[in-house]
C-alpha cells in the first residue's frame, strides 16, 4: 500500500479509502490510484484487513442450483450494486436441500461474510439459529415468507400463480392444468400451487388431481406433462406451467403431434425468458423482477452494514409482477 501511495503522489490512507470506501473518495484520484494498483499488481490482503473489523467484505449468496438461468439477473443486480461498494459475491448451491443450506450457512459464517442472500425461505431450525446468533443482516427473496429470517426482497409466488389462473379463467379457460417443479422442500412450487387453486374457487371450477402434476425441470419433463394431460383429460383446454422450460417443452411437444396452441390447447409459463418471445405462438407468462430483486437487496443489505441502518430490520418489500398476454392463450 505504502508502494501504490509512494508511486500515486498521496497518502496510504487515500490508498485504503480508494480500495475499502470508494464512495468516500473523487472518482479522479479513485481512478488515479486503481492506475497504479494496477500497474505494480497489488492485491489487497481483504483477510488480513478484517482481522481488526472482524468481518470481511463478501456477501454469501445460497441458490437452490446454478445452472437454472433464472437466477442470472438477480446475481447480476447483486454483483453490480455490491461492487460499487467494494464488496465482493460469494456464490454456492444448496441443490433444494435445507441440510445442505444449513452446511453452507455454517461455512459462510465461518468465513465472516459481511450478511447472506438466501434464495430460499424454509430453513432448517439449526441454521435459523445460526443465522440469529450471528447478528448478520439476511435477505430472503425467493418467496414472501409467513414468517421471515429477517428482510425480504421478492415477489409472491402465490399472488403470480392465482393472477395467471384467474386470467386464464377469465379468457374462457376451464379446464386449466397446472404442472410445476416438485414441492419437496421448496416453498416456492408450493406457494404457486395454492394460488392456482385458490383461483380455480373463485373462478368457480373445481380442482382435478389428474391434471395437476409435478416433475424435474428440463425440456423433455415439459413434453411429456403436455402429452400426459392431453392424454388422459382430453378436454383439458389450458396448461399452465410454473417454469419457463417445461412451457418451452410443452410447447415443442404441442409442435410435434400437430395440436395447434391456442387452438387446441392454450400454454402459459411462469418467467419472461426471451425464448418465450420469440417462439411461434410467443408464449403468455409472468415477468418477474430478478435484476430489481438483486439491485434492492444490495441496498438494504449495505444500508444495514454500511449505515447501521437497523429500523431496516424485518423489512419485506414486495416487487410485484407483471402479467403478459402472448399468442399463446
Amino acid at each position: 500500500m505504502r508502494d501504490v501511495a509512494a508511486r500515486a503522489g498521496v497518502s496510504t490512507m487515500t490508498v485504503s479509502r480508494v480500495l475499502n470506501e470508494p464512495g468516500k473518495v473523487s472518482e479522479e484520484m479513485r481512478e488515479k490510484v486503481l492506475r497504479v494498483v494496477r500497474e505494480i499488481g497489488y492485491l489487497p490482503n481483504h483477510l488480513a484487513g478484517n482481522l481488526s473489523s472482524s468481518r470481511s467484505t463478501t456477501i454469501g449468496l445460497i441458490v437452490p442450483s446454478i445452472d437454472n438461468s433464472i437466477y442470472t439477473q438477480t446475481v447480476k443486480g447483486l454483483s453490480e450494486v455490491l461492487k460499487r461498494s467494494g464488496f465482493q459475491l460469494m456464490i454456492a448451491e444448496s441443490g433444494y436441500d435445507p441440510n445442505e443450506e444449513e452446511e453452507l450457512i455454517t461455512i459462510f459464517l465461518s468465513q465472516r461474510v459481511s450478511g447472506l442472500v438466501l434464495h430460499s425461505t424454509e430453513h432448517t431450525s439449526q441454521a435459523v439459529e445460526k443465522v440469529r446468533k450471528s447478528g448478520i443482516p439476511v435477505v430472503e427473496n425467493g418467496n414472501i415468507p409467513a414468517e421471515p429470517l429477517d428482510m425480504v426482497v421478492s415477489f409472491s409466488n402465490y399472488d403470480a400463480a392465482y393472477a395467471m389462473t384467474m386470467h386464464l379463467g377469465r379468457l374462457g379457460y376451464r379446464k386449466i392444468a397446472f404442472a410445476s417443479l416438485y414441492s419437496v422442500h421448496n416453498d416456492r412450487s408450493k406457494d404457486r400451487l395454492q394460488g392456482y387453486q385458490a383461483a380455480l374457487r373463485e373462478l368457480g371450477l373445481d380442482p382435478d388431481p389428474r391434471i395437476v402434476l409435478e416433475t424435474e425441470r428440463g425440456l423433455a419433463a415439459g413434453a411429456e406433462v403436455m402429452a400426459r394431460v392431453v392424454q388422459s383429460v382430453p378436454e383439458v383446454d389450458a396448461l399452465f406451467c410454473a417454469g419457463d422450460v417445461l412451457a418451452v417443452g410443452a410447447l415443442f411437444e404441442c409442435q410435434k403431434r400437430g395440436w395447434p396452441v391456442p387452438g387446441r390447447i392454450a400454454l402459459a409459463s411462469f418467467d419472461d425468458v426471451d425464448l418465450l418471445r420469440h417462439v411461434s405462438p410467443s408464449v403468455s407468462t409472468l415477468r418477474l423482477p430478478r435484476y430489481d430483486i438483486g439491485e434492492r437487496t444490495a441496498r438494504i443489505l449495505l444500508s444495514r452494514i454500511m449505515d447501521g441502518a437497523e429500523h431496516l430490520r424485518g423489512s419485506v418489500i414486495d416487487l410485484k409482477f407483471e402479467l403478459i398476454q402472448r399468442e399463446s392463450t
